[in-house]
């Protein structure tokens, strides 16, 4: 199963400034499949410390965090010769030892020739409890497969290569296609094993089940945040985040049983377990990025499939429906392109608001590309004022051009600044170059 991270590691794997590299990604997202394969297929030996699976391993790191040392050890505990240039020493779920992590400095300032990878779910509840050195670690977040991944792993290689480019007219049959593929994504999701399991059985209800299996083991974790964040409370965030993707988040809305503080303190949780990710309204556009509240923003999930499953769709309805914007109200859709957008914008996924007494407005979406802004509308069809994204445009008027993304062919209206694009080219729109 190719991954976009796939190329990121041998980038790394030759980069003459290479450090440490941490990956971070929520649970089952891939992390683990992609080093192994990474490894087997880059390096003459790998070994592999798990530390949730192997807790007598942090005994290594008890004693003093001296790189020569621990290689050592490791080496005789796992009988595997460490040849630095040759060998991958791989710690996964890192998170389960501090001082595992504090030693990544080390390794890298006295065997910076020893290639050294860590993983882990829980990453930041870890990070913010030890001191952490800046600059001597390299971090790279994985998400679930984003659309193009999804076609290549259905084996749709040329789709995968169409739409990597950039947006472009394509016949009305390959239009319709696409749209097909899109539909299947919104059930299906990016989820690593859900892909897999509609790859070899093209079940959407199989999907379902192991969209059920995977909410179940994140609900586990819940156990893990406690006493810190009430596990209730965490369920009720999370159900209620997903049935409100594409609105305003407020914490009351949340839950009524819990107060605002406790509310937002699950929110920030889930935001650290990389299950949901924070869409900030800015206002005005610039750099550097001007946060227009605190209080405003919106919340996307990590995949459209987990959200599916957590809103309770029911897939014989809405799977029949012809515009794929009024599935759901049009929240997977939106769902779907804060997805994409948040792979190629490094999960910096922004929105427009316009706070005014007389003339409030919202724009779905502002992408970076090339230092600039562009103002991105999701919409069911090419019709309509588009009122919001014209006020975008008049208030900066030095924006080259705005988008509408939908299930509609590709057009331009050159003297109005916009971009109609089908939904399925969301992931090259956002590339950042």
């Amino acid at each position: 199963m190719y991954r976009f991270i796939d190329e990121y590691l041998l980038k790394w794997n030759n980069d003459k400034r290479r450090k440490p590299l941490i990956i971070r990604g929520a649970r089952q997202v891939g992390k683990t499949y992609s080093i192994t394969n990474f490894a087997a297929n880059n390096f003459q030996n790998f070994i592999k410390i798990d530390f949730e699976r192997e807790p007598n391993l942090k005994k290594i790191f008890e004693i003093d965090l001296n790189p020569k040392r621990i290689c050592k050890e490791i080496e005789l505990i796992k009988n595997i010769k460490i040849i630095q240039g040759k060998t991958l020493v791989f710690f996964d779920e890192i998170q389960e030892c501090d001082k595992a992590i504090m030693s990544l400095r080390y390794f890298y300032e006295e065997m910076p020739s020893l290639h050294v990878i860590a993983t882990g779910s829980l990453l930041d509840f870890a990070l913010s409890k030890i001191s952490f050195p800046v600059g001597r670690i390299q971090f790279y977040e994985i998400h679930p497969l984003g659309f193009p991944e999804f076609l290549l792993a259905c084996g749709k290689q040329q789709l995968f290569e169409e739409i990597l480019k950039e947006p472009h007219f394509l016949s009305e049959t390959v239009h319709d296609l696409l749209l097909k593929e899109v539909k299947n994504y919104f059930f299906v999701g990016g989820m690593p094993e859900s892909v897999k399991t509609f790859s070899e059985s093209e079940s959407i209800k199989e999907c379902s089940d192991v969209h059920s299996e995977i909410i179940n083991s994140l609900r586990m974790d819940f156990a893990k945040y406690t006493p810190q964040v009430d596990k209730s409370c965490l369920n009720s965030a999370l159900t209620e985040i997903a049935r409100n993707v594409g609105k305003q988040t407020k914490y009351s809305t949340l839950s009524s049983e819990f107060s605002n503080p406790t509310l937002k303190k699950a929110y920030q949780t889930l935001q650290m377990a990389k299950v949901i990710n924070q869409i900030c309204a800015i206002n005005p556009i610039g750099f550097p990025v001007q946060i227009a509240s605190s209080k405003i923003f919106k919340t996307s999930m990590l995949d459209v499939g987990l959200m599916n499953f957590l809103c309770g769709i029911q897939h014989n309805e809405e799977f029949l429906k012809t515009d794929l914007l009024s599935i759901y109200r049009g929240a997977l859709a939106e769902q779907f392109v804060a997805q994409e957008f948040a792979i190629n914008q490094q999960n910096n996924v922004y929105y427009w608001d316009r706070q005014a007494k007389s003339s409030t407005a919202e724009v779905d979406f502002v992408i970076q590309k090339n230092t600039k802004w562009y103002p991105v509308e999701v919409k069911s069809g090419s019709s309509g004022s588009l009122r919001s994204l014209h006020m975008y445009l008049k208030e900066y008027p030095k924006t080259k051009e705005a988008y509408v993304l939908s299930s509609q062919q590709y057009s331009e209206l050159k003297e109005q600044k916009l971009k109609f694009i089908p939904i399925y080219f969301s992931h090259s729109l956002s590339n950042l170059i």
